[in-house]
C-alpha cells in the first residue's frame, strides 16, 4: 500500500467519524435535548453529510494555517465536529447546538466557541466573503510587508449561486486576478424543497471559464470510473449523464433489483448496459451509482494538486445531499431529521455507539495522529491582541466659511487626516460603486491612488483635461467597484474585519447613493453581524436632491440607520460636523466594544455661517461634544413656546421657520439632530433600557423647561417621532413619507410638506393648542 492509499484509508476513517458526529450534533438537539417549548430546533443532517468528506479532504490534507476557509451556513455540524477531533471543542459542547449561548445555528466568527473564519448564516453572502478577505488581505500587505499568497476558501451549496450578487462578485474584472481564490461548489442537485429539475454544472463551466476562473470538475469517483472503462461503460457514463436530476436521484434510492431494471434505460444501449452490471453483485451496484467524485478523496486530491494559483479556481464537486444516511437522495431531505431507530441503525453501520456518541480517535490510531499533526499545523495565535484602537485627532481646527455640502465635505476632511495625521491616513481604504467624483472623492484618489492587483499604465496621465487621475497599483488606497453596491458592502465588512482576523486594522469608507443602501442592506448587516467595523457614508440622500426625481430621493434610510444594530447613524448639518463626525467613527473601529457608521450626507448648498460656530476654544469644544453626542441647541430661545428638532439638510428651513414664528411673537429653540440613534439611545438609558450616556436629552429637551415639538428632517418622519415622548409635550412630525417629485427645492419641499412655512404653521397649531 502507498503512502497516498494510507492516507487515503485514513481520511475515510475520518470522513465517517465526521459525518456520524455532525449527525449526532443535529440528533441530539432535536431528539435528546430536552425541549419545553416545544419550538422546532431543526437542523441539516443532509446538507452537512453531503460535504463532509470535501470538508475532511481540505482540512486533514490540504489546508495551510494562514488559509480561511468559508463553510456553506447549513453546514456548521460539520464544522463543529472538525473542531472536536481537532481538540478544539469538548464533547458537552457539541449537545449545545442551538442552544442559548451554544454551537452557533450557522458559522459565526464572534458568537462560535471556535470562531469561524467568516459568519455564513445568510444564504449566498458567505460564498463571496473570501474574494472581499483576499482583497483585504492584500490592503494589509501594506504594513505588514508579506506578500505570502495564503488560500481563501469558499464551500458553497450548488442552491447558493441561484444568488445574484454571487455572479456579480465573479464577474468583478479584479477577481479574476486573485489566485488564492479557491471555491468548491457542493453540486448535490438539491434545494430546499425540491431536486432542482436540470444540471447547472455543465453553464457553471462556461459560465466560471468565462469570467476568468480555472475550472476543476469532479463528477465520478474511482467506482464509477471502473466501470466506465469496462465494455458497455461508456454507454453508461452517456446514460448516467444525459438522465435529469431527479431520475438520478431516484436511482439512489431504488433496491438494486429495481435498479437492474431501470438503470439501463430504454433508450438504443440498453442492452449493453444491462450486460455491464448484470456482472456485479448488488452491493456494488447500488455502492457504484452514488459514486461521484465529491465522495472521493483521490479525485478530490488530484484537483487540488492541479489549482493554478495565478487565477482564481471553482472546483465543482458532484455529491449525494445526505450521503450515506438513510435520506441519501430523498427530494425532501434538507431538513429531515433521523427518527431515533433510524439514528441507531446508523450507528450500527459506521461502528459506532448511539448510546456514547461523542468519541474521539485513540491518539495511536492512525486517524487520531494525522488528526493530532493537523491541529498542530493549523494552530493560529490570537490576532486582536495586535491590534491598536485608532486615535484620530478630534478637530482639524478649521472653521468652513461660505457655501458647502455636507457631501463636498468628506472629500475635504479625508484630505486634511491625510495632511494632520498621515500614518493613520495610510490606513484609510475607499470603496465606491462608480460614483467616485460624484461623491467628492476625486481630491482623495488622486493623492492615494487606486489599487490594483498588480500597476497598470493610466494612459490619461499628463493629459490637462483630466481632473481624476486613474493610477492603478498595489498600494492604491481607494477600490471601485463598478456599479454592484452589494460587492461594496461586503468588501467594507471584510476590510472591517482585518483588526481581528490580521491584527491589522483598516479604516474602511464606502460611499455609496443614499437611495441605494437599500439594495445593499443585507450583506451590510451581515457584515456588521460578522464584526466588520466600517463606516458608509450615504451621499447624495433625500429630496434634497430636487431635479434628479423620486428615483434617487432617499426616504426610509435614517430610520434603517437608526435600527441597524451595531452601527451608529449620523447626519451632519454643516461641514464642521461632518469633520467631527467622521474623526469619531474612526475612532470607534478595530476595537472588541467597536461600532460601524452610517454616515448620511447632502449634495444642497448650506451657508455656514448658518452654523454659527463658536470662536473660542472652549466653545467650539463644547459645540463638537454635543455633536458627536447626538445634537445641540443652535438657536437658544429664553422660555420657547415651541422647539424645533430638524436634522441635516432641513436645518436652513428651521431656522427660517424661527424667524417667522418671531414675527409673530413667538419663540422657538431650534435644535439640531446630528444623531437620532444616539438620542434614541439616550432615552432609552434614561429609562434604564440601554447603557449609553444620557445627558445630552436633558442638555436638549430640559425637563424644567417643556415646549411643543415640532420635528423634521429630509427623511420619514418616524426616524424622529420618539422625540415627542423624549419632550413629554404635544408634538407634530414632518417628513417625506411618498415618493419623490423632479423640480426646483422650493416645489419639492412643497410637495412633501417641508418648507419653513410648513414648519411655521405646525409649530402655530402646537402653541394655539
Amino acid at each position: 500500500m502507498t503512502a497516498n492509499d494510507e492516507l487515503t484509508s485514513t481520511l475515510r476513517c475520518i470522513e465517517r467519524r465526521v459525518i456520524w458526529l455532525a449527525t449526532s450534533i443535529v440528533h441530539h438537539a432535536n431528539r435528546r435535548r430536552p425541549n419545553p417549548s416545544g419550538l422546532k430546533v431543526g437542523g441539516h443532517q443532509a446538507s452537512s453529510a453531503s460535504i463532509a468528506t470535501i470538508m475532511a479532504a481540505l482540512w486533514f490534507e490540504h489546508l495551510r494555517r494562514g488559509d480561511r476557509v468559508s463553510v456553506k451556513p447549513h453546514a456548521s455540524p460539520v464544522m463543529h465536529a472538525i473542531s472536536y477531533l481537532l481538540g478544539q471543542l469538548e464533547a458537552p459542547q457539541l449537545e449545545t447546538l442551538r442552544q442559548f449561548g451554544g454551537l452557533q445555528s450557522y458559522p459565526s466568527r464572534r458568537k462560535d466557541p471556535v470562531p469561524a473564519d467568516f459568519s455564513t448564516g445568510s444564504v449566498g453572502i458567505g460564498a463571496t466573503a473570501p474574494i472581499w478577505a483576499a482583497i483585504a488581505k492584500r490592503q494589509t500587505e501594506r504594513f505588514t510587508g508579506s506578500h505570502a499568497r495564503v488560500r481563501h476558501y469558499s464551500l458553497v451549496g450548488d442552491a447558493e449561486l441561484d444568488e445574484g450578487a454571487v455572479w456579480e462578485a465573479v464577474f468583478d474584472p479584479m477577481v479574476r486576478e486573485l489566485g488564492e481564490v479557491v471555491w468548491i461548489v457542493d453540486i448535490n442537485r438539491q434545494s430546499l424543497d425540491r431536486i432542482v429539475p436540470q444540471s447547472a454544472a455543465e453553464r457553471f463551466e462556461r459560465v466560471f471559464a468565462a469570467a476568468g476562473w480555472q475550472v476543476l470538475t469532479v463528477k465520478f469517483g474511482k467506482e464509477l470510473e471502473a466501470l466506465f472503462a469496462r465494455p458497455g461503460g461508456e454507454r453508461l457514463r452517456e446514460r448516467i449523464i444525459a438522465m435529469s436530476n431527479a431520475e438520478y436521484q431516484r436511482m439512489l434510492r431504488l433496491p438494486a433489483t429495481e435498479l437492474r431494471a431501470k438503470l439501463p434505460g430504454m433508450g438504443p444501449h440498453a442492452e449493453a448496459i444491462h450486460a455491464l452490471i448484470d456482472g456485479l453483485d448488488d452491493a456494488a451496484l447500488t455502492s457504484a451509482i452514488g459514486n461521484l467524485g465529491g465522495h472521493d478523496f483521490v479525485a478530490l486530491r488530484r484537483a487540488f494538486e492541479r489549482i493554478d494559483d495565478t487565477v482564481p479556481t471553482v472546483i465543482l464537486a458532484y455529491t449525494v445531499k445526505g450521503y450515506l444516511l438513510p435520506t441519501a437522495g430523498h427530494p425532501q431531505n434538507h431538513s429531515a431529521l433521523l427518527t431515533e431507530e433510524e439514528y441507531r441503525q446508523f450507528a450500527v453501520e459506521v461502528g459506532e455507539d448511539a448510546d456514547s456518541p461523542w468519541s474521539r480517535f485513540d491518539t495511536s490510531s492512525a486517524a487520531g495522529r494525522l488528526s493530532a499533526e493537523v491541529a498542530t499545523r493549523l494552530h493560529r495565535t490570537d490576532p486582536e491582541a495586535a491590534a491598536t484602537p485608532f486615535e484620530p485627532p478630534v478637530d482639524f481646527g478649521h472653521t468652513p466659511r461660505g457655501t458647502a455640502a455636507t457631501q463636498a465635505a468628506l472629500g475635504r476632511a479625508l484630505l486634511d487626516l491625510s495632511r494632520s495625521a498621515p500614518e493613520l491616513a495610510r490606513r484609510v481604504v475607499t470603496v465606491s460603486p462608480d460614483v467616485s467624483s460624484s461623491t467628492n472623492l476625486a481630491g482623495w484618489i488622486n493623492k492615494v491612488g487606486v489599487w490594483a492587483p498588480a500597476p497598470r499604465k493610466d494612459w490619461f496621465d499628463g493629459d490637462g483635461q483630466t481632473m481624476l487621475h486613474w493610477r492603478e497599483a498595489p498600494e492604491g488606497q481607494h477600490i471601485e467597484l463598478g456599479i454592484a453596491e452589494v460587492n461594496l458592502v461586503s468588501l467594507l465588512g471584510e476590510l472591517g474585519a482585518t483588526w481581528s482576523r490580521d491584527g491589522q486594522p483598516l479604516i474602511p469608507i464606502g460611499t455609496i447613493y443614499d437611495p441605494f443602501v437599500e439594495r445593499a442592506l443585507e450583506p451590510w448587516s451581515y457584515g456588521i453581524y460578522a464584526g466588520g467595523q466600517s463606516i458608509l457614508v450615504g451621499t447624495p440622500s433625500g429630496v434634497t436632491l430636487a431635479p434628479e426625481g423620486g428615483a434617487h430621493q432617499s426616504i426610509k434610510t435614517p430610520s434603517i440607520g437608526l435600527e441597524q444594530p451595531e452601527c451608529v447613524s449620523v447626519e451632519p448639518a454643516f461641514a464642521i460636523e461632518v469633520e467631527w463626525l467622521l474623526l469619531d467613527a474612526i475612532s470607534r473601529l478595530g476595537r472588541q466594544d467597536g461600532t460601524s457608521t452610517y454616515l448620511r450626507l447632502s449634495t444642497r448648498p448650506v451657508d455656514q455661517a448658518l452654523a454659527e460656530l463658536p470662536t473660542d476654544a472652549a466653545g467650539r469644544a463644547q459645540r463638537r461634544k454635543h455633536v458627536v453626542a447626538g445634537g445641540y441647541v443652535l438657536r437658544p430661545a429664553a422660555d420657547p413656546h415651541v422647539r424645533i428638532a430638524a436634522m441635516g439638510a432641513m436645518v436652513p428651513e428651521a431656522l427660517e421657520a424661527a424667524s417667522m414664528l418671531l414675527l409673530s411673537g413667538i419663540r422657538a429653540e431650534v435644535v439640531v439632530v446630528t444623531s437620532a440613534d444616539k438620542l434614541f439611545r439616550a432615552a432609552q438609558a434614561r429609562a434604564g433600557l440601554d447603557d449609553a450616556p444620557s445627558w445630552i436629552i436633558e442638555q436638549l429637551f430640559p425637563a424644567a423647561v417643556p415646549a411643543p415639538l415640532v420635528t423634521v428632517l429630509d427623511g420619514h418622519p418616524h426616524t424622529l417621532a420618539f422625540l415627542g415622548s423624549v419632550a413629554k409635550s404635544e408634538a407634530r412630525h414632518l417628513g417625506v413619507s411618498k415618493f419623490g417629485q423632479s423640480g426646483d427645492l422650493d416645489s419639492v419641499y412643497a410637495w412633501h410638506g417641508i418648507g419653513a412655512a410648513d414648519i411655521a404653521g405646525a409649530a402655530l397649531d402646537l402653541v394655539r393648542l
